[in-house]
């Protein structure tokens, strides 16, 4: 028979005492290597999680997780222990980072966690959008995890001028732009490069190629590699749950599912115009001290853009957002 459910706020309050009783074992060599241990979720499957042993690479154990536990997301260190019929995960310990994004129910959730790098990867099929681009960085922005954006399908047509010319306005603000090419393995070696001893999640809407990159950065890995919607160039989603990779040059990759819409509404306003990184100069500097630059008399950030400090298209792209995810 099951136990009582508990609410979020008694999960989370006997997750944080469990978190500090297991913190103050693991400081004090207090747990039991033969009982329980540290772990890394390598993916999570509703109550159950794939825990891989630090101590002994590659040896992944299928645990059930404990009810009290409100969030478990590949990349997550964790405490386990060994059971008859797999394991059980005890307590999640404290993440340095996490990416979110909004569920069915529009709930904010973590996909990946602990996290130092994420690489937003685009493609010029399907076409990139610039105010998804921008929600992206947005989000690394906020968790205090470095961006990088990778052009995916260099080899294919209409992979010029264009979309190079968009992006060129990123790498002018300090966003590291990377041009790759799966099929042809084109600049693959400055993306592995770029990915070692690093903790990095791949993100983009869904036909971009993420899977494809992540097949030829770890052939030995199968991967199943879907091909783009003829319907409507959104593409398929390949990959329904999170999963964490180890890179043979050190690191790790998490490839996450595909994401055609990603909410920030979880940003209030201040923290969103932070977020972009181009506008913190002339932050707190506005006539009024509760301004979302918008109308706003006295707004400094509009004076920015209309001097040409600031991009209009970055500008008028978190106004989007703002008006969006209000």
């Amino acid at each position: 028979m099951s136990g009582r459910k508990l609410s979020q706020n008694q999960a989370r309050r006997v997750n944080r005492l469990q978190q500090q009783k297991v913190s103050r074992a693991l400081d004090s060599g207090g747990l039991d290597a033969g009982d329980s241990r540290p772990g890394l979720v390598i993916s999570r499957f509703g109550k159950q999680a794939d825990i891989e042993d630090p101590a002994d690479p590659g040896n992944i154990t299928r645990c059930h997780i404990r009810a009290n536990i409100d969030s478990l997301v590949a990349g997550d260190r964790v405490v386990w222990r060994a059971e008859a019929d797999g394991g059980v995960v005890l307590a999640r310990q404290d993440r340095i980072s996490a990416l979110h994004r909004p569920d069915a129910l529009g709930r904010m959730r973590a996909v990946a966690a602990n996290l130092d790098r994420l690489v937003v990867v685009l493609a010029t099929e399907p076409p990139p959008h610039a105010n998804l681009l921008d929600r992206y960085l947005a989000a690394a922005e906020d968790a205090g995890i470095e961006a990088l954006v990778l052009l995916n399908k260099t080899d294919l047509p209409g992979s010029g001028t264009g979309i190079r010319e968009l992006l060129s306005g990123y790498q002018e603000i300090g966003y590291h732009v990377l041009f790759a090419s799966a099929r042809e393995a084109g600049g693959l070696e400055a993306l592995r490069e770029a990915l070692a001893d690093h903790t990095t999640a791949f993100v983009g809407q869904s036909g971009v190629g993420k899977s494809s990159i992540i097949a030829a950065l770890l052939p030995h890995e199968e991967l199943r590699i879907g091909a783009l919607s003829e319907a409507e160039s959104k593409g398929r989603h390949t990959t329904t749950a999170a999963r964490l990779y180890h890179l043979t040059q050190g690191g790790e990759l998490i490839d996450s599912p595909g994401i055609r819409e990603f909410s920030l509404a979880f940003l209030e306003p201040v923290r969103l115009a932070a977020a972009f990184r181009e506008f913190r100069p002339f932050l707190g500097r506005c006539r009024f001290r509760d301004c979302r630059h918008g109308e706003e008399p006295g707004c400094e950030l509009r004076a920015a853009v209309a001097s040409g400090a600031v991009s209009e298209p970055r500008y008028r792209s978190y106004l989007q957002i703002l008006g969006d995810d209000a």
